[in-house]
Protein backbone atom coordinates (compact mmCIF):
# COMPACT_ATOMS: atom_id res chain seq x y z
CA UNK A 1 0.00 0.00 0.00
CA UNK A 2 3.00 2.57 1.19
CA UNK A 3 4.71 1.58 -2.18
CA UNK A 4 1.46 1.95 -4.18
CA UNK A 5 1.30 5.44 -2.76
CA UNK A 6 5.24 6.25 -3.24
CA UNK A 7 4.86 5.23 -6.88
CA UNK A 8 1.81 7.48 -7.53
CA UNK A 9 3.89 10.62 -6.12
CA UNK A 10 6.80 9.95 -8.35
CA UNK A 11 4.90 9.95 -11.28
CA UNK A 12 3.00 12.53 -10.83
CA UNK A 13 5.54 15.04 -9.73
CA UNK A 14 4.37 18.98 -9.52
CA UNK A 15 5.77 21.10 -11.80
CA UNK A 16 4.47 24.45 -10.54
CA UNK A 17 1.99 25.69 -8.07
CA UNK A 18 -0.03 28.95 -8.36
CA UNK A 19 -2.29 31.05 -6.16
CA UNK A 20 -4.27 33.88 -6.22
CA UNK A 21 -6.90 35.83 -4.28
CA UNK A 22 -9.05 38.49 -5.69
CA UNK A 23 -11.37 40.79 -4.33
CA UNK A 24 -14.91 40.50 -5.18
CA UNK A 25 -15.61 44.23 -5.06
CA UNK A 26 -13.20 44.39 -7.76
CA UNK A 27 -14.91 41.99 -9.83
CA UNK A 28 -18.55 43.05 -8.72
CA UNK A 29 -17.27 47.04 -9.79
CA UNK A 30 -16.51 45.52 -13.14
CA UNK A 31 -19.74 44.14 -13.45
CA UNK A 32 -21.53 47.64 -12.79
CA UNK A 33 -19.06 49.31 -14.76
CA UNK A 34 -20.42 50.62 -18.40
CA UNK A 35 -18.09 48.49 -19.88
CA UNK A 36 -19.44 45.25 -18.18
CA UNK A 37 -20.43 43.37 -21.45
CA UNK A 38 -16.54 44.35 -22.71
CA UNK A 39 -15.52 42.83 -19.62
CA UNK A 40 -17.25 39.98 -19.47
CA UNK A 41 -16.37 38.93 -22.80
CA UNK A 42 -12.64 39.96 -22.50
CA UNK A 43 -12.27 37.67 -19.21
CA UNK A 44 -14.35 34.53 -19.09
CA UNK A 45 -15.50 32.15 -22.14
CA UNK A 46 -19.40 31.75 -22.69
CA UNK A 47 -19.42 28.70 -21.01
CA UNK A 48 -17.88 30.02 -17.74
CA UNK A 49 -20.78 33.23 -18.04
CA UNK A 50 -23.21 30.79 -18.44
CA UNK A 51 -21.80 28.86 -15.09
CA UNK A 52 -22.23 32.02 -13.11
CA UNK A 53 -25.44 33.32 -13.89
CA UNK A 54 -27.96 34.27 -11.06
CA UNK A 55 -31.27 32.89 -11.80
CA UNK A 56 -32.59 36.52 -11.73
CA UNK A 57 -30.44 36.63 -15.46
CA UNK A 58 -27.28 38.65 -13.29
CA UNK A 59 -23.97 37.10 -12.72
CA UNK A 60 -22.58 35.87 -9.48
CA UNK A 61 -19.36 37.86 -8.97
CA UNK A 62 -18.17 35.65 -6.16
CA UNK A 63 -17.91 32.65 -8.27
CA UNK A 64 -16.60 34.65 -11.46
CA UNK A 65 -13.96 36.03 -9.46
CA UNK A 66 -12.48 32.45 -8.19
CA UNK A 67 -12.47 31.77 -12.16
CA UNK A 68 -10.50 34.87 -12.17
CA UNK A 69 -8.43 33.84 -9.41
CA UNK A 70 -8.06 30.26 -10.83
CA UNK A 71 -6.66 31.77 -14.75
CA UNK A 72 -4.01 34.22 -12.53
CA UNK A 73 -3.04 30.71 -10.64
CA UNK A 74 -2.94 28.81 -13.53
CA UNK A 75 -0.56 31.24 -14.80
CA UNK A 76 1.97 31.64 -12.19
CA UNK A 77 1.90 27.52 -12.29
CA UNK A 78 2.80 27.42 -15.97
CA UNK A 79 5.57 30.20 -15.62
CA UNK A 80 6.63 33.46 -17.18
CA UNK A 81 5.65 32.21 -20.24
CA UNK A 82 2.40 31.72 -19.75
CA UNK A 83 2.13 35.77 -17.82
CA UNK A 84 1.47 36.81 -21.66
CA UNK A 85 -1.77 34.93 -22.68
CA UNK A 86 -5.16 36.25 -22.77
CA UNK A 87 -7.62 35.97 -20.10
CA UNK A 88 -9.62 33.31 -22.20
CA UNK A 89 -6.31 31.12 -22.51
CA UNK A 90 -7.49 29.55 -19.54
CA UNK A 91 -11.38 28.25 -19.10
CA UNK A 92 -12.51 26.94 -15.90
CA UNK A 93 -14.85 24.00 -16.65
CA UNK A 94 -17.10 21.68 -14.29
CA UNK A 95 -16.92 18.29 -13.94
CA UNK A 96 -20.14 15.53 -14.00
CA UNK A 97 -20.31 16.14 -10.83
CA UNK A 98 -19.75 19.84 -10.09
CA UNK A 99 -15.75 19.57 -9.59
CA UNK A 100 -14.05 22.07 -11.37
CA UNK A 101 -11.26 21.41 -13.91
CA UNK A 102 -9.35 23.67 -16.49
CA UNK A 103 -8.67 23.61 -20.06
CA UNK A 104 -6.60 25.54 -21.69
CA UNK A 105 -6.87 27.02 -25.23
CA UNK A 106 -4.00 26.29 -27.75
CA UNK A 107 -0.87 28.96 -26.76
CA UNK A 108 -1.66 27.89 -23.10
CA UNK A 109 -1.61 23.95 -23.93
CA UNK A 110 1.63 24.35 -26.30
CA UNK A 111 3.24 26.19 -22.94
CA UNK A 112 1.99 23.03 -20.37
CA UNK A 113 3.55 20.64 -22.78
CA UNK A 114 6.48 22.33 -23.14
CA UNK A 115 7.14 21.75 -19.27
CA UNK A 116 5.99 18.51 -19.18
CA UNK A 117 2.78 19.32 -17.60
CA UNK A 118 -0.29 16.55 -17.91
CA UNK A 119 -2.73 17.68 -15.50
CA UNK A 120 -3.97 21.11 -13.84
CA UNK A 121 -5.58 20.05 -10.21
CA UNK A 122 -7.74 23.63 -9.84
CA UNK A 123 -9.27 24.53 -5.75
CA UNK A 124 -11.91 27.06 -5.41
CA UNK A 125 -13.44 29.39 -2.88
CA UNK A 126 -15.15 32.36 -2.42
CA UNK A 127 -16.70 34.19 0.22
CA UNK A 128 -18.37 37.28 0.47
CA UNK A 129 -15.51 39.58 0.46
CA UNK A 130 -12.83 37.21 -1.34
CA UNK A 131 -12.32 34.55 -3.86
CA UNK A 132 -8.97 32.41 -3.94
CA UNK A 133 -8.03 29.47 -6.41
CA UNK A 134 -5.15 27.06 -6.09
CA UNK A 135 -3.82 25.23 -9.08
CA UNK A 136 -1.08 22.31 -9.25
CA UNK A 137 0.85 21.60 -12.24
CA UNK A 138 1.99 18.03 -12.23
CA UNK A 139 3.40 15.66 -14.88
Amino acid sequence: MVQTVISRLRRSCAVGVGIDVVEVADVSAALASPRADRYLEMVYSEAERRDCATQDGGVDAGRLAARFAAKEAAWKALGDAAMQLDWRSVEVVRGRHGQPSLRLNAPAARIAQSLGVRRLAVSLTHEPTYAAAVVVATR
